[in-house]
């Protein structure tokens, strides 16, 4: 047993762009269950249900039973909370370990900090102020490894912890109910309400990592898949059945392979394109369920092992490289290729004359903000152009620099697949760099309401409009929408549309994947 001066926390998630670390190898059963933080945090959270409920502490007791009705349940009281830097230096099923590093590191005069995770213990040294610089935790970090309390690979987390009591209150129809424990409501028609939004399964109010409350809908995965197939593929106006059950197999790889992904806030995953876009019950649509039941228990495969099923809305002619999205090796299912029939051959991969010539390319400036699920096909090209001035506005908020003029905009690196690896913006204020998918988000364009929008993708050629400016406007031409890497939706719905099936449609995208019924 761990000695009881061991502190187990929650930790804050700090969500990266691509991770294999989740990747799992066990098989699930029919019955395996799904969480999801439909409401990550809030301080009242309503339960309900249109038929019979009852509403109880989970591990305790009933606490209410009604029909047609609601409840609240608010944050009555909460423990102190505390944001700070750790070192994470390991993690390892070995109490013995745990033990003698801790001992070592005490000995050392170093605060140490464990948690529980994934069966096993993470394991922290330091603490260092949310605020506290990288020169100052590098020192840190150099001197512990020094010591032999960790390694090369140890890196910062922010954590979050709290310490105390945290209790809610519950109020139905006029009574209130004071407790420590999370609650749960269960109904006799398997459909619950959070936040007004209905579910099926059991909805939870629970505390989360940020010392608040958060909703969590609890539900086997094929129902999950429900409310998620068709808000991720609408089958409206996207009901070709084969790229319908494509993305089924895909929601189910990816559901499979993250569980646990968020187990730090009581969930395994989130409702938003951050993991999978869930609507739940309402959402629901009969193409998409007759795609999920048809396709039960399927998932992608590769070398015995679930792959990292991700997948996005319009290549623009031609997927990515994983590696040249994300800072991750490079992983042999997830090769670019072209969205087309015509092969892998690199003379498909769209350029700057194709995008030019392009009849009819999607005006950014006049799109609205809209649902990551909506208006999908219309972005196989586009455009967009900058002032001066707002380019200028642009980088000096993603900067946080005083930038008032641009003078030069340069690619400075391609991958083979024609996106973007690095950019440089030559201004009044500096020479700044980005790299890979983040430079979509330093190249924001004005959307139809006047906000600032992440740029589709990184798959364009960027041109000053009159090059003898001192301070010119500049010009976009892209094509796609996402990070372009794995499953394309809409090139789903073209092959499907040609004929082919939903196994050869994942092949296509997925390098040499094999298709195994798990359950």
């Amino acid at each position: 047993m761990l000695r009881k001066s061991l502190f187990i926390a929650l930790l804050c998630f700090c969500v990266s762009a691509f991770s294999f670390s989740w990747i799992q190898t066990a098989k699930a059963d029919d019955g395996q269950d799904v969480r999801i933080g439909v409401i990550p945090t809030a301080e009242t959270i309503t339960l309900g249900s249109d038929d019979s409920f009852t509403i109880a502490e989970i591990g305790g007791e009933i606490l209410f039973e009604g029909e047609n009705g609601e409840a609240a349940v608010s944050l009555e009281s909460t423990g102190t909370v505390d944001t700070s830097y750790r070192l994470q230096v390991a993690w390892t099923t070995s109490n013995a370990y745990v033990e003698d590093w801790i001992h070592r590191a005490e000995m050392g005069g170093y605060e140490t900090y464990v948690e529980d995770y994934n069966g096993g213990y993470r394991l922290f040294i330091g603490k260092f102020p949310a605020d506290a610089s990288w020169g100052e935790r590098n020192e840190f970090r150099n001197e512990v490894i020094a010591n032999g309390l960790a390694g090369s690979d140890s890196f910062w987390k922010v954590v979050t912890y709290s310490t105390g009591t945290s209790t809610m209150k519950v109020t139905y129809q006029g009574d209130e109910y004071i407790t420590e424990k999370p609650v749960k409501i269960t109904s006799t028609d398997g459909l619950i309400e959070i936040g007004g939004k209905k579910y099926r399964g059991i909805g939870e109010v629970i505390y989360n990592s940020q010392g608040t409350l958060a909703g969590v809908n609890e539900l086997p995965i094929e129902q999950y898949l429900y409310g998620v197939v068709p808000r991720e593929l609408p089958p409206v106006p996207y009901g070709e059945m084969e790229a319908q059950k494509s993305q089924a197999v895909a929601a189910r790889t990816y559901t499979l392979a993250n569980l646990g992904k968020r187990s730090s806030d009581g969930y395994d995953l989130l409702p938003t394109p951050s993991d999978q876009v869930y609507g739940g019950y309402e959402a629901e649509h009969p193409i998409s369920t007759q795609a999920v039941q048809e396709s039960e228990g399927m998932v992608a495969m590769h070398d015995g092992r679930l792959i990292t099923a991700v997948y996005h809305s319009t290549t623009g002619g031609y997927t990515a490289n994983n590696e040249d999205i994300w800072n991750s090796g490079a992983v042999n299912y997830l090769r670019g290729v072209p969205d087309s029939n015509r092969g892998k051959a690199m003379e498909h991969v769209p350029t700057l004359e194709v995008f030019k010539n392009h009849a009819n390319p999607t005006s950014l400036r006049a799109v609205r903000a809209g649902d990551y699920e909506s208006d999908w096909s219309k972005y196989h090209r586009w455009t967009f152009e900058w002032t001066n001035e707002e380019l200028a506005d642009v980088l000096s908020e993603y900067f946080n620099a005083n930038i008032s003029e641009v003078y030069e905009v340069n690619v400075l690196e391609r991958s083979n697949s024609g996106r973007v690896l690095e950019i440089e913006y030559i201004t009044d204020g500096g020479t700044f760099y980005e790299q890979k998918d983040q430079i979509r988000w330093s190249m924001k364009y004005i959307n139809s309401s006047g906000g600032k929008s992440v740029l589709l993708s990184t798959l364009f050629f960027v041109e000053p409009v009159d090059k003898k400016a001192e301070t010119p406007s500049f010009k976009v031409y892209g094509g796609g929408w996402g990070h372009g890497v794995g499953l394309s939706q809409t090139g789903a719905v073209g092959m499907a549309t040609k004929g082919a099936t939903y196994e050869e449609i994942l092949k296509h995208f997925y390098q040499d994947i094999t298709l195994e019924k798990q359950y």
